[in-house]
């Protein structure tokens, strides 16, 4: 060893001017078993409440399914209503206007029952 590195050890336990002679170590800080537990369930309480908002959300869109959904019906049947009322109506044209019922001969009533 040279005569640097030696003072330099001696330096190192000896006291200074101006400096303490008692060293601070920084503490471990660590959580206790009641910290761990309080943090614990309120990770818990935010994870329920995240999971509570996502279903609440969930809901209103199926409501909002529910009700279009039911719309589609009732303008399904409301379709199909209005398709019959119109074969309906064509069909008097149709029949009036085919060649059968031109070649038909109109019949009068001979007599009446009293």
């Amino acid at each position: 060893m040279t005569y640097s590195s030696t003072v330099a050890l001696g330096r190192q336990h000896a006291p200074m001017r101006n400096h303490n002679s008692v060293s601070f170590r920084p503490k471990d800080t660590r959580l206790g078993p009641v910290s761990n537990t309080i943090l614990l369930l309120v990770l818990a309480c935010l994870l329920g409440l995240l999971y509570l908002t996502q279903v609440t959300k969930t809901n209103a869109y199926g409501y909002q399914i529910n009700a279009l959904e039911r719309e589609q019906t009732s303008l399904k049947n409301k379709h199909d209503d209005l398709e019959v009322a119109s074969a309906r109506l064509q069909a008097l044209n149709r029949v009036q206007t085919s060649p059968e019922a031109k070649s038909m001969t109109p019949i009068a009533p001979s007599a009446s029952i009293e």
